[in-house]
């Protein structure tokens, strides 16, 4: 490879290598066999002695194993992931040997619909065997062995990609040490299923798609092109496409009162179409979508918990607001089961506007949590500080995060927590809490964080980090799951502090809460001479900018404790700091206060 262009890997060649050889051919998930099988490939960066820094992309349906780079210098566009590998960049080809192949079934160098069939001599169009993601997943690792890669250090891929990335932790639980499934679901649901039947059936329904034998004359681009613009469609948000089209006409001036394309999103779609069709084949198509179609790890291994089960690898799994085709409710679904097998996930919901694109149009963000997770993984004993491509290092903190900055408690509640035991932090802020527990007490920590920005600090310390509401409950973790449950200068920003208190119950065995004192003396005397709401050092915010929404005193917690049946097992009043105890009107003189409880 050679540089030729600022911040690329530059020229690269895709190569071709045989897997499979015809006498011993692969038996495939559907019972027929398949061979030869060839694999189109590219690799950029370079792979270190220990061949520990491999990492594997896997493609989605239109991708291939051109991820980045550019093949030929007259070539305008790079590869379909260059805005992520590369020098510097999410996936850094500076620090990784990176490898993507185009799959099986595809179109783009490896063995599928379009590949000359040995016995006819002739493409196999429709006499190409049903393929499935299991499949894929399979021949990927052949050309794994044949390039003598004996582990990886990451799997990667959104999409169809995801749902390899996770066949990959199932299948070869003991081969990667991370697994990033972006964007995907463990299985489609009916509405996915029904966008690629309507496609497959424009092709179908092509005359020109001659019973899949149309190699060597015009194939069914009418029908090819339909199937991309409704897939497109899928892939873009509502909002995106109206913040980039509204109802723009293509020309200036009134309608034409014709069936032509005259809106500016019509136009758009007829390119993207048009250009599907010059470079994809049809067959690939049916092929491909049919295989998301029957993935289902629910019914592949009776349910989610068990396909996940036996899974060894570090996850990170990522989603998008505004992707309504794989939803982040589907991300949840893999999430919620990793977790409820105490595996070591980690998952954001990234805030974008780009729909289920958004894995490959939002570089700077999901970059950001890729190279800080991956930089995690490979340095676990290091000094767990936010990476250098993490902007974040130098941002400006809002009041709250200051807020959280400045307190006091946090030494306070580490010296609480027993060695060597299991702890979830609720609400957990940029993870500095539980990152000490870890290297002071040998905790096994979890955390629970709603602000991105904060989730990816913990991702950059290398915690487990769940992005959740904790008003939506802990339902995927069974009682008494942790030793310690923790709930820092959280609760009086909770909506219904009763409901979450009893979750943190029900799955700890002890919860920690911490909380300001808005019965302190400053507050009362704020309130009494100004008849304004109290601002002080812990609550540094005008009644209109707080996100605490309950007034709470010590008074006020043990009355609550008392009516949820609550033990307290220890209440340590604060003031300034750790070493200054209120020991005299703690109601009056605490500035802040420390509960140990339990369920009574």
């Amino acid at each position: 490879m050679e540089e030729t262009r600022e911040n690329s890997v530059g020229i690269v060649r895709t190569r071709t290598i045989r897997v499979v050889e015809p006498e011993q051919p692969l038996e495939l998930a559907c019972g027929k066999a398949l061979g030869p099988i060839d694999v189109a490939y590219e690799t950029y960066g370079q792979m270190d002695d220990s061949g520990d820094n491999v990492i594997l992309i896997c493609h989605a349906l239109s991708g291939n194993a051109h991820v980045a780079g550019y093949n030929r210098p007259e070539d305008k566009k790079p590869g379909w992931w260059d805005n992520m590998v590369g020098p510097g960049k999410g996936i850094d080809t500076n620090k990784y040997f990176v490898i993507c192949s185009n799959f099986l079934g595809g179109c783009g160098g490896t063995t599928g619909p379009s590949s000359v069939n040995p016995k006819t001599g002739k493409a196999y169009g429709p006499e190409f065997p049903i393929i499935t993601i299991s499949d894929m997943v399979r021949v990927q690792k052949l050309l794994l062995d044949k390039l003598g890669i004996k582990k990886l250090l990451a799997v990667i891929g959104g999409s169809i990609g995801g749902m390899q990335v996770l066949q990959w932790a199932i299948e070869y639980p003991e081969f990667a040490g991370v697994v990033i499934p972006a964007a995907t679901t463990s299985h489609l649901g009916a509405q996915s299923i029904a966008f690629d039947a309507v496609g497959r059936n424009a092709i179908l329904a092509d005359p020109n798609f001659a019973d899949g034998q149309y190699h060597g004359g015009k194939g069914p681009d009418k029908g090819l092109g339909i199937a991309r613009m409704i897939g497109h469609i899928t892939y873009l948000s509502e909002a995106g496409m109206r913040e980039k089209f509204g109802r723009k006409l293509r020309s200036p001036g009134d309608y034409r009162y014709d069936f032509d394309s005259e809106f500016a999103v019509e136009t758009y779609l007829d390119y993207q179409g048009q250009s599907f069709v010059e470079r994809f084949d049809a067959n690939s198509y049916l092929y491909i979508t049919r295989a998301a179609d029957y993935f289902d790890l629910q019914k592949d291994y009776g349910s989610l918990a068990k396909a996940l089960a036996n899974t060894k690898s570090r996850f990170l799994v990522v989603s998008f607001t505004s992707d309504w085709l794989f939803t982040p409710a589907q991300s949840k679904q893999i999430v919620d089961a990793l977790a409820a097998a105490r595996k070591d996930v980690s998952y954001c919901n990234i805030n974008s506007p780009y729909g289920h694109d958004a894995f490959l149009l939002e570089p700077e963000t999901l970059g950001s949590f890729i190279c800080c997770f991956l930089k995690a993984t490979c340095d676990p004993g290091g000094k767990k500080q936010p990476c250098s491509c993490y902007a974040g290092i130098g941002r400006s903190f809002s009041r709250l995060e200051q807020a959280h900055r400045a307190r006091v408690d946090y030494e306070l509640i580490e010296s609480l927590i027993e060695l060597n035991s299991t702890v979830l932090d609720v609400g957990c802020g940029d993870g500095e809490l539980l990152a000490n527990l870890i290297r002071d007490k040998g905790i096994r920590g979890e955390g629970i964080e709603l602000k991105q920005e904060l989730v990816l600090d913990c991702v950059c310390r290398g915690l487990p980090i769940i992005q959740q509401d904790i008003e939506e409950g802990l339902a995927h973790y069974a009682d008494k799951s942790f030793r310690y449950v923790i709930l820092s200068q959280t609760l009086q920003t909770v909506k219904n502090p009763e409901k979450v208190f009893a979750e943190l119950l029900r799955v700890g065995r002890k919860v920690i809460v911490s909380f300001p004192n808005f019965a302190h003396w400053r507050c009362r005397l704020q309130l009494l001479l100004s008849g304004k709401a109290p601002v002080t050092k812990q609550l540094p915010f005008e009644w209109h900018s707080s996100p605490n929404i309950h007034c709470l005193s010590l008074r006020d917690f043990d009355g609550f404790c008392d009516k949820l049946g609550v033990r307290i097992e220890k209440r340590i009043p604060l003031g300034k700091t750790r070493a200054n105890p209120v020991k005299f009107a703690p109601n009056l003189f605490a500035e802040q206060v420390v509960y140990v409880t339990s369920k009574g």
